[in-house]
């Protein structure tokens, strides 16, 4: 084998670390980039929240914001009125009028560090702004939010009405660990047996003495309120609530009491018969007559399946919108505007004070590795600011083209919507199309008709007769209106809905609208069918 030189010419692409961070900073939600500030915030020195405001970091970034003449904004503030998102963006629009374009200078100048244009109101962003124009107090605001968050659990309610009972020792514990052992939604999973073998019961006499207990707790469970609580299955849970109902109908008979006898025979059948609403089957079964049949499977469909349900903490996520779509103009010459949510964006500035303290001190010497390292974490905090700037143009700029490729959506509602793909934004804008699908990722646009993410507005295409296409959000849409509209004693099947859409131009199969309803939720033709 022999050794030799050559020469060999190659290209390679080579992820600096900015760039690695402007990617990482372009896919994060609102909530994870106000969590990666505040961890910046905390391990840089020179970086910091700017009380004021300042001006917009010259990066080299092509595409500016473009500033927004004073008659349009006035007549923007006059036509939108009545969209509470539109009174937050007259601040911005005010500031966005008197920004300059940025400019393709990128030199190593540390002076006018900080970050794209916000409302001055400082209150905006933080954990400690206060809500404005409201009429309560501090003790008050707290009081409500202490109600809202001490919502009682099942397992606290059951526990209070256990209270009332006179139990020995050993019948209140098990009930106590019955009570624990629920679910969600009221229901008791494991059986008995499982629970007694879980705590340890070796021996077949003590396992026995331990399903009594929980026996004679279960019994004492099912007594409580809600009704149906402690139930094993939903057959179960049925036939508790309609015993409850049947004892009370007892106390004020009526015809009411004939109908709960028949819905307990009903529940006393496979469930799959309800669920299949077979009428027939079920008539014969519980030797009832046919409008009996129906009107004890009404009174069965008014019961609660999950008794559990109201108890439960729901977390409530308020989703706050990256970017408004505001009215600007009036007539025939208004059009549709995105602009960025100013609650959204961080106020970030270069520390002067340590900035020019580090300018100053030339290391040298023994304190050489000190300036190094100060020097580097200054560099990183100019380019957190540049990067966040960057990614707020960037989701400015993807918007911008949403809104005018879908601006019959913005006027007429999701039934106008066209079809679009990643690839039409990235040619358009000169991007790529991660880089589309990373901005697109929960981030959320606020529009007439609600706040969408910006995924929503993206849709294949359905072929039409007159040789153009038709968008899936739109043929969803189109399918919800004639659900909505269907006679409940008739209601259209998947094969009826797709002879509809044809006779509107779409071609749609069968299996593609039984896709698209379950994709709404929405129940098939035998339980939507009114009995």
């Amino acid at each position: 084998m022999k050794q030799g030189l050559s020469l060999r010419v190659s290209q390679h692409l080579a992820l600096t670390p900015q760039l690695q961070q402007s990617i990482r900073l372009l896919q994060l939600s609102t909530l994870e980039l106000s969590q990666e500030v505040g961890q910046m915030l905390d391990e840089n020195p020179f970086l910091e929240l700017g009380a004021d405001e300042v001006p917009r970091e010259d990066f080299g970034l092509a595409q500016a914001d473009t500033p927004v003449r004073k008659d349009d904004i006035e007549a923007e503030y006059v036509s939108s009125a009545g969209a509470d998102y539109a009174t937050a963006t007259v601040a911005v629009a005010d500031s966005d009028a008197e920004a300059s374009p940025l400019s393709a200078d990128d030199g190593q100048n540390w002076e006018g560090d900080g970050c794209v244009q916000i409302s001055p109101d400082d209150s905006e962003w933080g954990g400690d702004a206060r809500a404005h124009g409201n009429n309560l107090s501090d003790n008050e605001d707290a009081e409500i939010t202490e109600l809202a968050r001490s919502q009682e659990s099942l397992q606290s309610h059951l526990h209070t009405q256990a209270l009332a009972l006179r139990l020995s020792e050993e019948d209140r514990a098990a009930l106590s660990f019955l009570i624990e052992s629920l679910n969600d939604d009221g229901y008791l999973e494991d059986s008995l047996e499982a629970l007694a073998g879980g705590l340890g019961a070796g021996e077949e006499t003590q396992l026995e003495q331990l399903v009594h207990h929980f026996t004679v707790a279960l019994g004492l469970l099912q007594s409580l309120e809600p009704p149906g609580v402690g139930a094993r299955d939903l057959a179960e849970c049925l036939t508790l609530q309609l015993k409850a109902l049947l004892a009370q109908a007892k106390r004020e008979p009526g015809k009411t009491g004939a109908t709960l006898i028949v819905a307990l025979r009903i529940c006393n059948q496979p469930m799959d018969l309800l669920a299949r609403r077979d009428i027939k089957r079920l008539v014969q079964l519980c030797h009832a007559t046919d409008a009996a049949v129906r009107e004890a499977i009404a009174l069965i469909g008014r019961l609660e399946p999950k008794p559990g349900r109201r108890f439960v903490n729901v977390e409530r996520n308020i989703v706050v919108p990256d970017v408004l779509v505001v009215r600007v103009g009036k007539g025939t010459q208004a059009r549709f505007q995105a602009r960025l949510n100013p609650e959204v964006m961080p106020r970030l500035r270069v520390h002067d004070i340590y900035a020019n303290a580090l300018r100053q001190h030339k290391g040298g010497g023994s304190d050489a590795a000190s300036y190094a390292a100060l020097q580097q974490r200054l560099q990183e905090a100019r380019w957190f600011i540049k990067n966040i700037q960057q990614r707020f143009d960037t989701i400015l700029r993807v918007s911008s083209a949403i809104v005018e490729r879908q601006k019959s959506f913005f006027t007429h509602g999701e039934l106008a919507m066209r079809p679009l793909v990643l690839r039409e934004i990235a040619d358009e804008l000169g991007l790529h199309e991660s880089t589309i699908s990373r901005v697109t990722t929960a981030k959320y646009m606020a529009t007439p008709f609600g706040t969408f993410e910006l995924k929503y507005f993206f849709g294949s295409g359905l072929g039409t007769d007159s040789g153009g296409s038709a968008s899936s959000t739109a043929v969803r849409a189109l399918i919800k209106q004639f659900v909505s509209a269907e006679n409940l004693k008739k209601p259209l099947s998947d094969n009826q809905i797709s002879e509809m859409l044809k006779e509107q131009g779409i071609d749609c199969a069968r299996r593609t609208v039984a896709k698209y309803r379950e994709g709404l939720r929405i129940a098939p033709t035998s339980l939507r069918k009114a009995l």
